[in-house]
């Protein structure tokens, strides 16, 4: 189960690259504002998900002011683990491992199928320099760029 704290997203072009458009969420696959098995939409109709063979897009995060806050939550229904992701950052992309085939094993010997895992990587929005609708990325020189991501999991 899967929840972000985001009322909107990034749509993508052909090569998986932001547009520069920004869409609510709300009634669209992309909707994770209440928690839901991150498959349960992900096999529907819809452009951006077959654009993405999957999730694999920026959500726009709420409350965005520079201080680190609660973006997402997610939680095993079969281990009880819940991991809770804290950041400053503006922006949150998840990947569904959509282009993951058998070619990586775990330390166990399991194979990383298609779908067998996600990630939540904190971040300005891509392809910011090419977009102005999109907050500013530039570092002068001299100035020091910081930032602060926190993923708590809880057993």
């Amino acid at each position: 189960n899967l929840e972000i704290y985001a009322d909107s997203y990034l749509p993508v072009n052909e090569k998986i690259i932001p547009t520069g458009d920004i869409e609510k969420v709300q009634g669209t696959p992309f909707d994770f504002m209440n928690s839901k098995k991150i498959g349960r939409d992900i096999d529907l109709e819809n452009n951006q998900l077959i654009l993405g063979n999957g999730y694999d897009h920026c959500w726009v995060l709420n409350d965005f002011d520079g201080g680190v806050r609660k973006i997402a939550s997610a939680n095993s229904d079969q281990s009880g683990i819940q991991m809770d992701v804290y950041t400053d950052q503006p922006g949150v992309q998840l990947y569904t491992g959509n282009f993951l085939n058998g070619s990586i094993s775990s330390k166990q010997g399991l194979k990383y199928e298609k779908r067998s895992g996600f990630c939540l990587e904190t971040q300005h929005f891509p392809d910011s320099p090419n977009k102005e609708s999109f907050p500013n990325v530039y570092l002068k020189p001299g100035e020091v760029f910081k930032s602060k991501t926190v993923f708590k999991f809880i057993f």
